[in-house]
This record gives C-alpha cells, sequence and structure tokens, in this order.
C-alpha cells in the first residue's frame, strides 16, 4: 500500500483490494439481512442487534460501534432523519416509514461501507421516487470512478442525475452538502473528502488502487440540516423526508468496482 504524494490518499494493491472485498461483501450480506427484517412492528434496535451479530458471525468487527463515542453498528435514520440515527427500542418502524441504514464492517483490517433505503409497507409514490433517485445518482457517481478523472467528476455526475431525477418527478429535490463521500481502506473515513455535487475537473485526479464510499443523500424538500440533542441525528430543517444510498468503490484499471455488492 502506497500514499499519493503530498496527499493522505491510500493506493491498494490488487490483494489489498480483493481484502476489502471480502469486508464490502460482509457489509452486503448484512444488510440484506436487514433489509429482510425491516417490517412494521420491527424497532431499529432489533435491527440494530441483527446487523451486529451478522458482521461478528462474520468474523469482523462493526466499524461503527464506538467510533467517536457512536453507541450502535448502524445508523438507522428513520423519516425525516437524514443520517447518523442512533437505534432505539422506542423508534418502531410504522407502515408507509421510509429507513436509511448505513451498515460498516471491519474484516483483518479492511474496512468496508454501504447504506440503503428500506421502504417499510405501504410507501408513498413520491418518497419512492425520491428513493430511486437517490440510488439512481449514485450509480450515475459510480460510473465516473474511473482512473484519469478527477474527483468532482463524481460529484458532478451527483448532482446531474439528481437533478435530472428533479425534472422528470417535477420535484426539486434536495442535494445534502454537508455531507459525502470519502476515502476508505484502513480506516473507514480518509481523505479525501467526496462532495456530492459540484463543477467536473477538480480535485485530485484517480488513480488504479482508490478506494471511495459514494454516497448521496437526498431530501424532498429543502436541504438544510440540523443536528439533533444527541449529537449524531442529522434531519431536514423543513421535515421533508430524506434518503441515503452508498456503495464502496474501487478504482481499477478497468474502471470502477462496486466492493459491497452482494456475492451471487
Amino acid at each position: 500500500m502506497n500514499r499519493l504524494r503530498g496527499r493522505d490518499i491510500e493506493l491498494k494493491t490488487p490483494g489489498e483490494l480483493e481484502a476489502m472485498r471480502a469486508a464490502g461483501a460482509l457489509v452486503a450480506r448484512t444488510l440484506v439481512a436487514v433489509v429482510e427484517l425491516a417490517k412494521p412492528g420491527v424497532s431499529t434496535a432489533e435491527l440494530d442487534a441483527l446487523a451486529e451479530q451478522t458482521i461478528r458471525d462474520g468474523g469482523a468487527v462493526p466499524s461503527f460501534l464506538g467510533y467517536h463515542g457512536f453507541p450502535a453498528s448502524i445508523c438507522a435514520s428513520v423519516n425525516e432523519q437524514i443520517v447518523h440515527g442512533i437505534p432505539s427500542a422506542s423508534a418502531v418502524l410504522a407502515d408507509g416509514d421510509l429507513i436509511s441504514v448505513d451498515c460498516g464492517a471491519i474484516l483483518e483490517g479492511w474496512h468496508g461501507d454501504a447504506a440503503v433505503t428500506i421502504p417499510i409497507g405501504a410507501v408513498s409514490e413520491a418518497d419512492l421516487k425520491l428513493s430511486a433517485a437517490c440510488e439512481a445518482a449514485l450509480h450515475a457517481g459510480i460510473a465516473a470512478v474511473r482512473p484519469g478523472g478527477r474527483l468532482t467528476d463524481i460529484s458532478h455526475a451527483v448532482q446531474e442525475a439528481c437533478e435530472e431525477a428533479g425534472r422528470r418527478d417535477g420535484v426539486p429535490y434536495g442535494i445534502v452538502a454537508e455531507y459525502g463521500g470519502h476515502g476508505i481502506g484502513t480506516s473507514m473515513h480518509m481523505d479525501p473528502f467526496l462532495p456530492n455535487h459540484g463543477e467536473p475537473g477538480q480535485g485530485p485526479r484517480l488513480r488504479a488502487g482508490m478506494a471511495l464510499a459514494v454516497e448521496p443523500m437526498l431530501t424532498g424538500g429543502d436541504p438544510e440540516t440540523l443536528e439533533l440533542a444527541d449529537g449524531w441525528t442529522v434531519v431536514t430543517a423543513d421535515g421533508s423526508r430524506a434518503v441515503h444510498w452508498e456503495h464502496s468503490v474501487a478504482i481499477t484499471e478497468d474502471g470502477p468496482r462496486i466492493l459491497t455488492l452482494p456475492v451471487s
């Protein structure tokens, strides 16, 4: 493993990316299990317990548990909560809810990190379109994770996809600016920070061996955010719904490789 000269950006060997793929596959397996459990009447604490058990059964440890004092193994953000929601036995999912679940695992020193948004029961068409717009923006960003490009090529691709979805759906979706993607590898959050909007052609040049977490967050209204008194949970200031999708992605000579897909 090397560092990009002048920046604290890891460049991984192919073998190290394989190790990250193993961590990412475990994260994917955990999220599949969480999605299957997430139904009306289930608490976010139950989702958290399942996630922790799945990660530990896979020989890994949760990335989030204890991270700067975070008290759980997943972030469980419901409805107007954007990110960093703390699981709780009193937070019981109801029909029509949207929940974004962010999950990370450390396997043999390497991190995987991914997030999904899950509709609970019968969810409104507007909320389904919001989530679909965010997931499409994620994949647009991933398509821009190519050697020779610049970091903000990814940001611009995410922004363009969000704006295109907004025009199609007739909703000016809000792109959350304060939070974004990041480098990942031997730590969960590393350089560089990856904004979810911006002009292309700026920032570090993308090189094979880099790994990035691409993670757009969209709101159904104004993108202004507030942090709750718990010091973690971030919500929309106007109470509108929010969604979050994420994958860890490696840059290879052949283009992007998603590290947090389930093993087929």
